[in-house]
């Protein structure tokens, strides 16, 4: 046997059990939606200005921004907990903040790119704030289904 093969499994060893959904499911019910929302984000971000006027609303962009990235949490939290289903609530929690967090970063820097577009800080810190309140929420939504069933 050279260094690069791995060891034949022992013929009497058990099969693991699967953990979750199928691969082929798991991408299309949970990672395909993230990847459509994430593309959605990005593709607003690419617009030198929204599609239409927003009413005149002290600070309706943060609450935009921390709707928006809400729903991404919510999605991301999903695909995680799908991805992990036994693993622990505020790990999945801290993985999806931290991760919505890249990504507003991502978006922010990017949007200093596009034209008529600029990066705000306070933007950011609505998008890790929706990202807390998003995360969150599917947490709270998935226990209470869960205790419903039992």
């Amino acid at each position: 046997m050279d260094a690069t093969s791995a060891p034949a499994p022992e013929p009497d060893a058990p099969a693991l059990p699967a953990e979750g959904p199928p691969r082929r499911r798991l991408l299309l019910l949970y990672w395909l939606p993230l990847a459509l929302y994430v593309g959605l984000i990005f593709a607003l971000s690419s617009l030198s200005r929204f599609p239409f006027a927003l009413p005149p609303v002290r600070h309706l962009d943060k609450l935009i921004h921390a709707a928006e990235y809400a729903a991404l949490a919510f999605l991301l939290t999903r695909a995680l907990w799908a991805e992990r289903p036994r693993a622990r609530p505020w790990l999945l929690l801290a993985g999806a903040v931290l991760l919505v967090a890249a990504l507003g970063l991502a978006d922010e820097l990017y949007q200093r790119s596009v034209p008529n577009r600029d990066s705000d800080a306070l933007d950011l810190a609505a998008d890790c704030a929706g990202g807390l309140v998003g995360a969150t929420l599917y947490l709270a939504v998935r226990r209470v289904f869960t205790r419903a069933r039992s």
